[in-house]
């Protein structure tokens, strides 16, 4: 499990580190952060972790501060000395609230309920693509002039919006318009494509290559495209971690 922990006091964060290993040795602490601002700069440009432990109270400013900047989608177990931020910790994603001195046996109380939620997740997730979930389309129905023409989903390279008008472009560079926004054509395309940003969505063999910038991704699609393609700085993490799962 890829965790980090947010903590001010350098001592503490030491101690939770140490109970953590001796808990779980599987478990892998990717930084240690100690304020908000620094740790809003971490998870724009880091891949986001599985589980994070966050202070409250930090040098500069309530940890509640980040969950404003950033689009946090893993889970967060909350440590500190006062207990009166339970009602605000529940409406994030707190799966649980440890209060210090954090007890050896309430902190693995903690992971265990983590990897229990991960497990049904897991689970979830696969009932949902296997059992239960609608099928990704196969084929898109577009028009190219007068004529509509159907078109095979492991042919498309991306689709993109110009002028209000929603495109299709396919690997050999042919350019079709299709009756669907680019949200409704999210929900039906499966994980080998992504949404880039607003206006873009591509099919990972689409992507030739990305670079950093500012925190920002650029991408370079294959075939060109005749404007920047950007991923934005709160989501090149999510990019990064689904390129590395493909």
């Amino acid at each position: 499990m890829r965790v980090i922990i947010i903590e001010d006091e350098k001592t503490a964060a030491a101690k939770l580190a140490q109970m953590l290993l001796s808990i779980d040795s599987s478990i892998k602490i990717e930084s240690v952060l100690e304020g908000v601002e620094e740790t809003i700069d971490y998870l724009r440009s880091n891949t986001h972790p599985q589980l994070a432990f966050v202070d409250i109270q930090l040098a500069d400013d309530v940890s509640f501060e980040i969950f404003k900047a950033i689009d946090v989608q893993f889970p967060v177990i909350f440590t500190t000395a006062y207990d009166d931020y339970i009602i605000k910790a529940l409406e994030l994603n707190s799966i649980d609230y440890l209060l210090k001195p954090i007890a050896e046996d309430r902190l693995k109380l903690a992971l265990d309920k983590v990897k229990k939620l991960e497990t049904h997740f897991i689970q979830h997730k696969f009932n949902a693509l296997f059992d239960q979930g609608k099928p990704s389309k196969s084929r898109f129905l577009v028009k190219k002039g007068i004529e509509y023409v159907s078109v095979s989903t492991n042919q498309i390279a991306y689709f993109f919006t110009e002028h209000k008008i929603v495109f299709l472009k396919d690997r050999n560079g042919e350019k079709y318009i299709i009756d669907k926004n680019i949200s409704e054509l999210q929900e039906l395309l499966d994980q080998q494509f992504f949404r880039i940003n607003r206006k873009y969505i591509a099919h990972i063999e689409a992507i030739k290559s990305f670079k950093p910038d500012n925190g920002k991704l650029q991408l370079t699609l294959e075939p060109t495209t005749k404007e920047e393609v950007v991923v934005s700085k709160e989501n090149a993490p999510h990019f990064r971690q689904w390129i590395e799962e493909q």
